[in-house]
């Protein structure tokens, strides 16, 4: 496969744009493709084989597009289908995401962990093993928050009632006294300025983001397949109204761009 050739990105919607974001920090010299799967979002509040079926359908699309590795920038989707799609695509990098509760467990200093995340997720068995694996003796408070990816998926960042549900879902995280939040979805990093305004300052955030990148360039090298650039403009699809993601692209990736509708 062409070390040129791009990475494809996908998520129910818009909030993978925070990964392909770090993807882009840590590899500029690669190019990027990006699929929102809008017209099924959330996945979070969707059935697994509902969410596989749609993971499998996107993932072939950007394989289609020549894609030389995968990235679900999905917590959900990772549960639902990061096995099946390896077990495909044996010989293709595919990385997923997990909520990043090992590191929140290395940086609580009370012992007390929030973990904000899709009702998909938290219900997950992978979540629980993720919990019993690597929080340790650190108590975790999960807060499943329906509505959030919504909110994201609107653009409305710091709305009014965008700070009532996140002020409503943080509530029992603080009220149990963590110290340390976990964001396990991938629009939430869209919602960190919000956030600091309603944690206190010692409440320290985390999330996947970067790991995936890290992940991902170490499955480049040893499949030796990094480009050395330089990369070419990154392309995006919607499965939605491509005219509902082009105006949040200058908001949420940084600079606009021409998005394609996705059929299928």
């Amino acid at each position: 496969m062409a070390c040129e050739a791009p990475i494809g990105v996908f998520d129910s919607g818009v909030g993978g744009l925070s990964v392909l974001g770090e993807i882009r920090r840590q590899l500029p010299q690669e190019s990027l493709l990006y699929v929102a799967d809008s017209g099924h979002v959330p996945y979070g509040e969707k059935s697994r084989e509902y969410i596989l079926a749609r993971c499998r359908a996107v993932a072939a699309f950007l394989l289609e597009q020549q894609a030389k590795a995968l990235v679900i920038a999905c917590n959900t989707a990772t549960v639902a289908a990061i096995a099946e799609l390896r077990e495909q695509y044996p010989l293709l990098p595919i990385v997923g995401l997990e909520p990043a509760i090992k590191p929140a467990a290395a940086l609580t200093r009370c012992g007390v962990i929030g973990v904000l995340a899709t009702t998909g997720t938290l219900a997950s068995a992978r979540y629980a093993l993720l919990r019993d694996q690597f929080a340790g003796n650190a108590h975790v408070i999960a807060q499943a928050c329906p509505g959030l990816v919504e909110c994201v998926e609107r653009g409305e960042l710091h709305s009014a009632s965008t700070r009532a549900l996140l002020k409503r879902y943080v509530q029992p995280l603080l009220e149990g006294g963590c110290d340390t939040v976990v964001l396990g979805c991938t629009h939430y990093p869209f919602l960190r300025e919000l956030l600091a305004e309603l944690l206190p300052p010692e409440v320290q955030l985390t999330d996947s983001g970067a790991a995936v990148a890290r992940q991902l360039e170490r499955r480049l090298v040893a499949g030796e397949l990094c480009a050395r650039g330089p990369a070419r403009p990154a392309r995006f699809w919607s499965s939605g109204d491509p005219a509902a993601l082009k105006p949040l692209l200058p908001l949420l990736w940084g600079e606009a761009a021409e998005v394609t509708a996705l059929a299928r």
